[in-house]
């Protein structure tokens, strides 16, 4: 390991050898699919890794990473390719379908049966942004309906942006896209300097929420059924095979009735699936 002779994140350049070793390495581990288009994104986000660690070019990297794959530099590679931005009630039509069409009609469902369980998943959850917003959603939906028992499982593959999601802390333009009434019940105000503020999310919310790493390649240690699934801005990393196996998995999982939701630019459009379609980006399972 060697000095950097510069501090610029340009001087580091990836050859396409590389890029495709690279490829190959985060498709083999977890069936993300890079393509040429993400070449410079990937550039960019290793190139903060190599100026970390003070090595001068990406062979020296490379090298050290994949002489173990089970090693905190390898995941530290894969957190950085794999890791996306959100923020609170990131396309607002899937909570809007969730407030005045899903869960009022799941609750009365519940209700009949004489059950008080929700189980929902969030798969991909980033910083943590989605699940605490399905969390504010369900709270807001269940109060005063006798549904007590209401849990959400949020998975991500990056071990970096689960610790940031645990936490709960949130700047001020993170959390901008919060109706003030739900900023005040479910968020309290943290002053961190002049002129500035964050935010971290109230107990009541981090009840419900179970943080995990999960490769949604590798086998799955928990069982449905759940009552529905968030699986979003995920899936376009993978090929059409992968998506495939995946969305069946996902079927499996759901209950009878239960909703499955992707990504603005995501659908299901040939893939071999038993959903059945219910608006954009949303399917059911029936």
């Amino acid at each position: 390991m060697t000095a950097t002779k510069t501090g610029c994140l340009d001087s580091f350049t990836i050859t396409q050898k590389q890029y495709q070793q690279i490829c190959q390495v985060v498709y083999d581990h977890c069936g993300i699919n890079l393509h040429e288009g993400k070449k410079e994104l990937v550039r960019a986000r290793l190139a903060k890794l190599l100026r970390k660690y003070k090595i001068d070019n990406f062979d020296d990297y490379l090298r050290m990473v994949m002489q173990d794959p089970g090693s905190d530099l390898f995941s530290e590679m894969i957190d950085q390719i794999s890791t996306n931005l959100t923020s609170f009630f990131r396309e607002p039509k899937h909570f809007e379908f969730l407030q005045t069409v899903f869960l009022p009609d799941l609750i009365k469902r519940k209700q009949q049966e004489g059950k008080s369980r929700i189980r929902a998943w969030s798969a991909g959850c980033s910083s943590g942004e989605e699940p605490y917003s399905l969390a504010i959603t369900l709270l807001e939906a269940v109060r005063d309906k006798g549904i007590r028992d209401v849990r959400i499982l949020a998975t991500d593959i990056s071990t970096r942006i689960l610790k940031i999601a645990q936490t709960g802390r949130y700047e001020a333009d993170r959390v901008a896209g919060l109706a003030p009434a739900l900023k005040n019940r479910y968020l309290i105000r943290k002053h961190t300097g002049p002129g500035q503020d964050a935010y971290e999310v109230r107990q009541e919310l981090r009840n419900l929420i179970t943080f995990k790493y999960l490769n949604l390649m590798e086998p799955w240690p928990f069982h449905g059924p759940l009552d529905f699934i968030f699986c979003r801005n995920v899936m376009i990393y993978f090929n059409k095979p992968t998506q495939e196996t995946l969305v069946n998995r996902f079927w499996d999982m759901l209950d009878k009735n239960g909703v499955f939701f992707t990504g603005h630019s995501e659908s299901l459009t040939g893939i071999r699936h038993r959903f059945s379609y219910v608006q954009p980006t949303i399917y059911r399972k029936t």
